[in-house]
């Protein structure tokens, strides 16, 4: 956990449109963790194919989830980071909390503030693979800001 890595978080729909987007880095922030870059944008379908990718197909209750999910994601813009810091990936998914916000207790993000799997209040990367992947998704090389300590 000594190993300096990145990860990418996405503040989806429902932390913007409940105004935690400050809220929500600040706790990121005081685990010690540095902004490595950060932007608002609106998600197009495109985007959220490649990004969801690994769920396209699936199906829950006999309904498809990716169009839900799409359409949830495109609701508003998100806001994009980049964190660095010694087990950022692994730590952050633990101030998360599960992704199912109803099984997460108090005290993690998504048991403070999200509702179920889906309005669960932030992405984060599960592994330094995710990480580099997903970084290059939303982010440019240039947008990126590794010399700021």
């Amino acid at each position: 956990m000594n190993r300096d890595e990145k990860t990418l978080i996405l503040f989806k729909p429902d932390c913007v449109r409940k105004n935690l987007s400050g809220i929500i880095l600040q706790r990121l922030l005081g685990e010690g963790f540095r902004l490595r870059g950060m932007k608002m944008m609106q998600l197009d379908d495109a985007i959220l194919r490649e990004h969801y990718a690994h769920i396209i197909d699936l199906v829950i209750d006999d309904k498809p989830l990716f169009p839900t999910l799409s359409y949830f994601m495109q609701t508003s813009p998100v806001v994009a980071l980049v964190l660095s810091g010694p087990g950022v990936i692994t730590r952050v998914r633990s101030i998360l909390g599960p992704t199912n916000s109803m099984k997460a207790d108090k005290g993690t993000i998504r048991g403070d503030y999200g509702t179920n799997s889906m309005l669960n209040i932030c992405h984060a990367s599960d592994s330094p693979e995710s990480a580099e992947v997903e970084i290059k998704r939303f982010f440019k090389p240039e947008e990126i800001f590794d010399n700021v300590d």
